[in-house]
Order: structure tokens, then sequence, then C-alpha cells
């Protein structure tokens, strides 16, 4: 059997040379975790055990799986991807068993995470055991613990949570028990790797749905119309509140109050008539300027203010008005925007767009450019949130394709910092639905929304059983580039803005930006060895 140590930031495939380089010391703060990977090639069948031994923390092990890609990129694409073909590629990661089936057809990966639990600083031997129950073989690994803490961040991060892929996948009915446990698994995972900000379903989010199609009702506010006035109940929005706070969300999202694209039409809207049936009042039908769907606004507007302050999250708190609407469509766009803030003033308005226009005529308070454009809105506008999706696969700009390196997912961290970002969003945390939501699919055969997104593009996580959500290795590696932007926050506050960037960039040809950086695990991987070993240095200076 070969057995090889790597990084997190290698991709195992079963028919790869594996010509990376082995690790054999990795470093973390006291309240970090950190991944390793042990790739194995047997020669026979067998059934192989793991374990670590000498590592203080708490060990997670995790078997990697592969999943099917059909479109790995866009024809636009650059040539930093690690393949471009259809295939199978590494992405699931499971709970690893006391025994894991191994053939003689390539190589197999193992995903080993180390949490250090606020444990004492040192530095342990750490040992990884394999067995095939005739042979024992063993990794080593160095691991220091550095005593000191990443501090807390208030940089936001949301990835668009979709409510209907957890009701459409599980058959579940809509808040039914267990609609609600399922969600509490799956936001908990999502905290656990750095999600602080959720999208709320006030009304069913009018995301990527064709015109005059419909997603799964998902609304949280119960409305019922008497007339031209509304009564509206917060008894569900209260639960998902109260069960995002459970789970350590900090952050709410508000779903758009208008549709995507342009702001044309109204979102899905259901309320009870006097005989308590239910029927849609508002949704494509709803022309944008309507006079009716403005009065619901606006009424919206005096009972949920009150209730989201109530709530004590309104300074946590985002309202959206369209997502990505182009320029032809500002004039409306800022209509409805005055809208927006007239009927919940003193809020957020967030949304991603990328025409500085917007924002320098007062159309949106908070743009979000995607990053290839965000070089025209950094030193512009205060605060600067950015966010990518499919379009961001050229330019060598970072994604989270299943195609793509995980170096150019996790440099995410490093250029976030550099632009002193305060806010990053995407669009699918797990979208299982085809592009336009035309039909559900199942998103372990596919995994590019029915051949319109690049593989990995609008999911995360996947929908394991019993209501317990699968991690891919990609979810782990963006994690990472939350810690190294964290991490840089702390060294920040040791040695100034200007030395921290000085260190990240140094020995680069040209300044570190969201289109060039080195591609490569090496370079990436010693420099947050660099950035640990100075917090850790200048711990010593301070006395701390």
């Amino acid at each position: 059997m070969v057995i090889k140590l790597l990084s997190s930031l290698v991709k195992v495939f079963k028919d790869c040379a594996l010509e990376n380089d082995e690790i054999s010391f990795i470093s973390l703060l006291r309240n970090e975790r950190v991944s390793v990977q042990v790739a194995l090639c047997a020669s026979n069948e067998c059934e192989i055990s793991l374990s670590v031994t000498g590592f203080p923390g708490k060990t997670n092990i995790f078997r990697v799986y592969d999943v099917p890609v059909n479109l790995a990129c866009n024809e636009n694409a650059d040539d930093y991807y690690l393949r471009k073909e259809p295939g199978s590629y590494p992405d699931i990661l499971t709970v690893c068993n006391e025994k894991e089936k191994i053939c003689p057809d390539g190589w197999y990966s193992f995903w080993i995470e180390l949490s250090a639990n606020n444990f004492e600083a040192g530095i342990f031997d750490v040992q990884i055991n394999i067995s095939d129950g005739k042979n024992d073989y063993s990794k080593d690994l160095k691991v220091e613990i550095i005593d000191a803490l990443l501090p807390k961040t208030e940089f936001v991060y949301t990835n668009w949570y979709h409510c209907d892929g957890i009701s459409d996948y599980y058959n579940v009915p809509v808040f039914s028990e267990e609609f609600w446990r399922i969600n509490r698994n799956f936001i908990r995972n999502a905290v656990n790797h750095g999600m602080n900000c959720i999208l709320t379903p006030l009304f069913t989010p009018p995301l990527d749905t064709a015109v005059g199609g419909e997603r799964l009702t998902v609304q949280l506010v119960d409305v019922k119309k008497r007339g031209s006035k509304y009564l509206f109940n917060f008894s569900n929005l209260k639960k998902w509140i109260d069960m995002c706070r459970e789970c350590g969300t900090e952050f709410f999202e508000m779903s758009h109050l208008f549709t995507q694209w342009g702001a044309l039409h109204a979102p899905k809207i259901i309320a009870q008539d006097k005989k308590g049936r239910e029927k849609k009042i508002f949704g494509w039908q709803t022309r944008t300027g309507s006079k009716e769907y403005d009065s619901f606004i606006l009424q919206l507007g005096q009972k949920l203010v009150p209730f989201l302050e109530k709530e004590g999250i309104k300074e946590n708190c985002f309202f959206h008005v369209s997502d990505e609407p182009s320029y032809e469509h500002f004039a409306i766009y800022k209509k409805r925007s005055e809208l927006i803030n007239k009927a919940f003033p003193g809020f957020k308005t967030i949304d991603a767009l990328s025409d500085i226009d917007f924002y320098k005529s007062g159309a949106v308070k908070q743009p979000i450019p995607e990053t290839g454009r965000a070089e025209n809105f950094y030193g512009v506008v205060p605060d600067l949130w950015v966010y990518y999706c499919c379009g961001q696969g050229k330019r060598f700009l970072s994604n989270r394709f299943i195609s793509m390196p995980s170096q150019r997912t996790r440099v995410l961290g490093y250029q976030l910092y550099k632009y002193d970002a305060k806010g990053f969003l995407q669009w699918g945390h797990n979208f299982y639905n085809s592009a336009l939501s035309l039909k559900q699919i199942n998103p372990f055969e596919i995994t590019d929304a029915d051949g319109h997104f690049p593989a990995g593009d609008a999911f995360i996580v996947y929908p394991g059983e019993n209501g317990v959500p699968l991690s891919s290795l990609r979810l782990k590696v963006f994690y990472d580039a939350l810690r190294d932007y964290r991490a840089l926050k702390l060294l920040e506050s040791q040695i100034g803005r200007d030395k921290t960037l000085d260190l990240l960039e140094e020995g680069l040809d040209s300044p570190l930006s969201f289109t060039n950086y080195p591609h490569s695990d090496n370079w990436h991987i010693k420099t947050r060895e660099k950035i640990n070993g100075t917090i850790k240095n200048n711990l010593k200076k301070s006395g701390s």
C-alpha cells in the first residue's frame, strides 16, 4: 500500500499521478481547526481502519467520495482548472466508518480534521495510523498549537439558503416538525463553517425562477387580505429567527421584495381571504409600480419594523430590492429602492449589482459587486462587500467550482483582507433545482443545475440521510479562507494593516488582487505559516 500525507488543498483523483509534496508540519491557533489528507493506493482489495493518536484536541475523519461532473467549466474559462472534461471528481465528505473498503483501482482519499478546542499551546507529535488487518502503517505529523485566538469577526458571510431544497428533497411539508428539524441540522452545519448570515424567506424568494414559473411556496409571513388592508402574523418568522439564533446565526437577510434581474414584478405572495382560503395575491402578474403592491409593502413595513426592533435584530438585518439588475433597469430599480427604504427606514439595503452608477446615484446604499469588477468599487464604497457566482470562472477569479484547484477557492480569504472587505455573498448553499427552477434535481447525480452552471456553483452541501447534511471538501476549504482572513485581522491588531499587507505580499512580483495571485498550494500554505509564526513571535515580544 502506498500512503501519502497531503495538504487540504490537494484534490485526489483516482487516476491521478499524485506528485504533490507531502506535508510534515502544520500549525493552528487555539480556536482553530485545520485539515490534512491521507491518500492511499492499494495493490489488493482490503478493508482499512484509520485513527489519529498524539493530538490533544478533537479529531474527525472523513472519506472523500467522487461526484459526477458534466459541465466542468464555461467555454470562456481560463487555464487554472484541474480538469475541464466530464468525469468523476472528489467532493463529498462522509464520516469514516470503523472499516472502509479499498479496491486496487487507484487513489483513495481520507480527510482528517484537527480541532484545537482551546487546548494549551505546544508542539505535538501526531501519528495517523492505517491498518489493513495484516499490516499497520503510520504517517507522522508535527502539529503546533499557538497560544492565540482568532478574533471574532464582524465580517458578514451569506451563502443563500434555500428552504425549498430541503422540503423538496426530503419530501417534508413546509413548516412541519421534520422541516424545522432538518433545517436546524443544515443551518447549524453552515454556521459551523463560517456562515453567519442567512437568507430569510419572508415570502418565496424570487430567485432563479423562470418568468411565469414557480418554486415551492416557503413564506414565513402569514398574510390575511381584508379588502385593501392586510393583516400579518409573524409566528413562523419568529420561530425561524429563534432557530437560527440557536444555531449561531447573527445576521438576517430578508428575501428580495421584487423579482431578479430588474425588479419588474412582485414575488409570489399567498394570502388568506375571509373564508380562510389561500390565494396568490401577487406574483408574475404584478407589474412593478402596482399601487396595490406598493400599499402592501408599506403596510408590511408598519408591522414588520417594530417586530424586528423588538427581536433586537435591526442592526443585523438587511433588505433586498432585486438581484443583479443591469443599468437598463436603473430607473425602475431606483423607484423600487426608494419604496423599500420608505417602508423600512433605518434598515440596510443590499443588492448584488456591479454598476457603480447605482451607488453614485443613491439608488442602493450597499452595492455588492462581483469580484471581477470590485476594483471599481474599492475606495469608493465604504464597507465593501463582494460576490461571485457562475460567471467568475475566467481571469483567474476565485470560485468554488468542483473542477477548480482548492487553492483557487481558498485564496479568497487573502483577497478579502487585501480589499478590506466587510461582507461576501454567494447564491447557492443548497440549491437543488435546475437553472430557472424548471425541475428538482438529485444533487448526487446532477452537480451543474442540469447542465447550466459549472458543477459546484449551485450548492456546497449535500442532503445526507436522516436530514443530516454532508459537507463537501469545498465547504471545508472555503471555511479555511475565512480562517485566513481572521488570522490576518489578528496580525493586523499586532503590527498594523500596512505591515500585515507587506507580509502578505512579500516576494510577489506584483500586488495581490482578485485576478492576480500565485497559483501555488505551497505559496498559500507557507504564507499562512508565516502569518502564524509572526503572530507567535509578537506574542513573545509582548509577553502575553
